[in-house]
């Protein structure tokens, strides 16, 4: 199967996913920040919200996991080795090395997940100090950011933080070695990038149709990468137009997906305040074959010049309150697995009830798989799933899937 995306909403075929696991349990109340995390998260209850969204995906697509995929590479001595070798890059330790190299696949990919804590000694032990000799990935359930497809080439995300450098090394191996994830190749390697200037995340990539991709200018991703992705989309010859949100550096931003996802032809969600009123951000518009930015009136004006018009449903609705309470859980973060047909948090009721006014069914995960006949429903629906504990990772359903092959529009 080779890779294929070309737009955020069509028909999903192969997604890429990670159910979380014993990673999560190394995230505490005193490094949660070091992880990235604003609260520390049960593991059962977000294994069995993340099953309920798998199953969902499952009525759609093909999905894969991540510790499945990279199982079964390490098997091939070619792919074991440069997954070793570049995973010492990041934490050199020949000893480690050593050790990694004569496990069995499935305790490799266990040790470069859930990490692996150092030997301890007598001091170690008895101030109950045990540190990690290789760092866990508790962000991996979020596989939106370190990978990207856009047409059938590929993108490996340059993280921000380095507390999530490995997971660009995963995702690299996967890319380059597993056939199910077979492509025309690397447009942009953030594995290989260490320049503190240049990260891009794909929660700040959206690639709305095979001519038009729209960035978020956040506080992960920079100007510099967002430069040198439109180079490289420009020279492949299909992207003509890039659209640049220039986000605020808030917490409740930190990609572009937490305040805006399109979820069918012609209607997106977003969070009022950066795109409505007094208080939208700027956004720029580069278009290939120029060395200029023009500054938009507003991010609607920018999509109709590249026409794609697209009308906002407002998160939270219509109450500051609300909006600021639920795009807090991920109200903006919906996945389409194809047109007006998402998968969203059940927790965010204003904005399920603003969906349901432009038209949208609202049905609960286990009605849906309760029953054969949802999945060939013609009508426009939210599948809502359960996310008290995976909300409080900073994430929603977009976040935690990595379209693999979507069909044209």
């Amino acid at each position: 199967m080779s890779l294929h995306v070309t737009s955020e909403i069509g028909a999903l075929e192969s997604v890429l996913v990670h159910t979380p696991g014993r990673e999560l349990e190394a995230v505490t109340p005193g490094n949660r920040a070091d992880y990235l995390y604003d609260d520390i998260i049960d593991l059962e209850i977000a294994q069995r919200e993340h099953r309920q969204f798998v199953s969902v995906l499952r009525r759609f697509a093909r999905v894969v996991q991540v510790r499945d995929l990279l199982a079964e590479i390490l098997h091939e001595p070619e792919a074991r080795e440069y997954l070793i070798s570049k995973t010492m890059d990041v934490v050199p330790s020949d000893e480690l090395a050593q050790r990694l190299s004569g496990l069995p696949s499935d305790e490799i990919v266990t040790m470069l997940i859930e990490g692996t804590e150092e030997e301890s000694g007598p001091i170690s032990r008895a101030l109950n100090e045990v540190g990690f000799e290789f760092p866990p990935l508790p962000n991996l359930f979020f596989p939106r950011d370190i990978g990207m497809v856009i047409g059938q080439h590929v993108v490996v995300g340059a993280m921000r933080h380095g507390v999530r450098w490995t997971e660009e090394l995963l995702i690299n191996a996967l890319f380059r070695f597993h056939p199910e994830l077979s492509n025309a190749g690397i447009l942009y390697d953030g594995s290989e990038e260490r320049r503190s200037n240049y990260t891009l995340e794909g929660g700040d990539v959206h690639y709305l149709r095979p001519d038009v991709l729209v960035l978020g200018f956040s506080e992960r991703s920079s100007p510099a990468a967002l430069d040198q992705l439109c180079e490289t989309v420009f020279a492949q010859g299909v992207v003509t137009d890039v659209l640049i949100v220039v986000m605020p550096k808030a917490p409740t931003a930190i990609h572009l997906d937490m305040i805006f996802s399109q979820i069918d032809h012609e209607l997106c969600v977003v969070y009022p305040p950066f795109f409505v009123g007094p208080e939208r951000l700027p956004v720029l518009h580069r278009r290939k074959g120029t060395d200029a930015v023009h500054e938009m009136p507003n991010f609607f004006d920018a999509l109709r010049a590249v026409n794609l018009p697209l009308e906002p449903i407002l998160a939270g609705g219509t109450r500051r309150i609300n909006q600021e309470r639920e795009q807090w859980s991920s109200a903006c973060n919906f996945l389409a697995v194809r047109p007006g047909t998402v998968v969203s948090y059940r927790r965010n009721d204003e904005t399920l009830c603003e969906m349901q006014n432009v038209g949208f069914r609202v049905v609960p995960a286990v009605n849906f798989l309760a029953f054969d006949d949802w999945a060939d429903a013609k009508h426009r629906t939210v599948i809502t799933i359960e996310g008290s504990e995976l909300a409080r990772g900073g994430g929603g359903p977009r976040c935690m899937s990595l379209p693999l092959r979507r069909a044209a529009l």
